[in-house]
């Protein structure tokens, strides 16, 4: 009796048809991704901004075929931008703009690189869903500014709000001691005042003097209306709807998106709106589609590391930031390929671990012997952001950047009342006189608050001497502008603390010039930290297999649209840290977070 033979492998029925069917669901997503990034002979560039502008995006490999709706990030923003002004297929850029929340100084870049894309002879049009301060002050860049039709404009001026917690804690039964060096340095006052300092009301009315300085003159000059009149607007009529905004020149017109689209679509296509009409491209889907972030006439080539939020040892600590390893392996990286000449250090960063910040100056330091080095400050680099700033042969900041805040402040908490409130008891067998002195069931006492002190003290002249050595000042010339004090970018330059305004742009021109590089070819940018692809994130892992990685990319993706990642102050990071670890914190961060809405 003949029996017959078993299949065996991959040839049995069924598997073939298990193998083949999730290869070509992935070719066919692959072809109409790639086929998505074709673009049309002559379109409208649709530019949406919206809530906080990080100056990276966090999300290095989302899905092509997935939806997302994460803004583009600063840098992305300035380069789609730039790419813009000298493509021909370009015909208009329509900004989006839908309820900004971020620095003054990233509003003040963006509206250069909208002016830029307007004297390269193209138009750029402000699509404005009831907008407030931020939204408005970035649309004035614009040629014209259309609000949405049944929309408002709510223009009520600048604030700055401080949250103190001393008292709340206190009812819990919570303490914290601190040490403060020096008195600008405030960013202890939440936890161990109920109101602010002098030092800090003078500081934080400095700033939001030439925030609103900044505000008025541009907007006044932009709209053709005096000063006063704008002012007085904002004082008298804050809140107008989109008809009298038009009555008042706020705005040159009115019209729902859909109205706009139609216009823009007869105007670019000679064509009436409809669904086969390839007339808008999204900000994503271009820069999806150009040479990124540039391509360059010759093989040489600039790196741009950013640094971008807090400052930690390790990332771990924090699930966002910069830390040792991330700034280590950019650096290794740019000055192992021999075709970068120079670094661009881009910083967006309030601070954070002084120690982890004094490394990486002196991991940047190094750097900077062996290619030329010029740093470019973003809508913040304070207190330890601006000590790595130090390495720069020239550091470029915008005019309202936030930078300075040269100085160190400790934290401890002291839980000892909240433990007696519940009642939890406490025995310690110890060996040194130290062993217990930072448990946070108790304050500090004595000589170990002495040492306490005594070591912010020293981080401090450190930094100080750091700041003496790098800008060639004395150290009394430092103290004199440190101390904790914050500075805007045009009067840290008039300070000594930076050499030049400018962007992005103009720092990378300038490493361009310092490495002698062909002026007059368009050079290549690689950006660092590496930001892999969705499809290099799936071919470059390296324990899962390839059918997890793909479920995790997805399962990533998924997770990020329905849970977006929280926005934490630069405060609320290390705030929340210090209260969960209970230990000692020695930190170089800015004492405040300040942005436009």
């Amino acid at each position: 009796m003949n029996t017959p033979t078993k299949r065996r492998g991959c040839f049995r029925n069924g598997c073939l048809a298990l193998v083949l069917l999730p290869l070509l669901i992935f070719a066919g997503l692959f072809w109409a991704h790639r086929s998505s990034q074709a673009l049309p002979d002559r379109f409208v560039l649709v530019v949406p901004l919206s809530g906080g502008i990080d100056e990276v995006r966090n999300e290095s490999s989302s899905l092509p075929f997935l939806p997302s709706h994460e803004s583009l990030s600063l840098q992305e923003l300035l380069f789609v931008l730039n790419h813009a002004v000298a493509d021909e297929r370009v015909r208009e850029v329509l900004l989006d703009i839908r309820g900004i929340h971020t620095s003054p100084a990233k509003i003040a870049e963006l509206r250069d690189a909208v002016e830029k894309v307007r004297k390269g002879g193209k138009k750029v049009t402000a699509f404005l869903r009831s907008a407030e301060d931020a939204d408005y002050l970035l649309a004035t860049a614009c040629n014209s500014i259309i609000a949405e039709r049944g929309g408002f404009l709510l223009l009520d001026g600048l604030k700055v709000e401080s949250l103190f917690y001393t008292s709340p804690l206190g009812k819990l039964g919570v303490q914290v001691q601190a040490a403060q060096w020096k008195k600008y340095k405030s960013g202890i006052e939440p936890f161990v005042r109920t109101g602010a300092s002098k030092e800090y009301l003078e500081q934080i009315n400095a700033l939001l003097d030439e925030f609103y300085d900044d505000y008025l003159g541009y907007v006044s000059k932009r709209r053709g209306m005096s000063r006063s009149s704008f002012e007085a607007l904002i004082n008298n009529d804050p809140l107008v709807s989109a008809k009298k905004a038009q009555t008042l020149g706020l705005v040159d017109g009115i019209a729902s998106f859909w109205e706009l689209q139609r216009q823009l679509t007869r105007k670019v296509s000679g064509k009436e709106l409809a669904r086969d009409n390839d007339v808008f491209v999204s900000g994503a889907r271009y820069r999806s589609a150009v040479a990124w972030p540039q391509k360059g006439e010759s093989d040489e080539r600039i790196a741009v590391i950013t640094m971008s939020g807090m400052i930690v040892h390790s990332a771990g600590e924090m699930g966002e930031g910069i830390d040792i390893e991330m700034l280590k392996n950019s650096l290794d990286a740019a000055l192992e390929d021999k075709a970068v000449k120079a670094l661009v250090v881009r910083i967006d960063s309030p601070g954070g671990d002084a120690l982890a910040s004094a490394d990486m100056l002196q991991m940047l330091d190094s750097a900077a012997v062996k290619k030329p080095l010029v740093v470019s400050m973003s809508g913040v680099a304070a207190s330890g952001g601006y000590m790595a700033a130090l390495a720069g042969k020239t550091i470029f900041a915008q005019p309202l950047t936030i930078t300075g805040s040269i100085g160190v402040y400790a934290l401890k908490p002291n839980i000892s009342g909240l433990a007696e409130k519940i009642g939890l008891g406490r025995d310690v067998v110890t060996r040194g006189q130290y062993a217990d002195a930072s448990t946070p069931f108790k304050p500090l006492e004595g000589q170990a608050y002495n040492k306490f002190v005594g070591a912010s003290g020293e981080i401090y002249d450190d930094f100080v001497g750091k700041v003496a050595a790098s800008r060639k000042m004395s150290i009394a010339a430092v103290d004199s502008v440190a101390g904790g004090r914050v500075w805007t970018g045009s009067r840290a330059m008039k300070a000594g603390l930076v050499d030049r305004m400018g962007g992005l742009f103009d720092a990378i021109h300038a490493a361009q010039q310092l490495a002698k590089m062909d002026m007059g070819k368009k050079l290549q940018i690689i950006l660092y930290p590496e930001q892999k692809s969705w499809f290099e994130s799936l071919l470059q892992g390296r324990s899962a297999s390839l059918s997890d990685r793909f479920a995790a990319a997805v399962k990533q993706q998924v997770l990020h649209e329905l849970l977006p990642q929280r926005q934490l102050t630069s405060m609320a990071t290390f705030y929340e840290m210090l209260l969960t670890s209970g230990q000692l914190q020695m930190l170089a961060v800015m004492p405040s977070d300040i942005i436009i809405d």
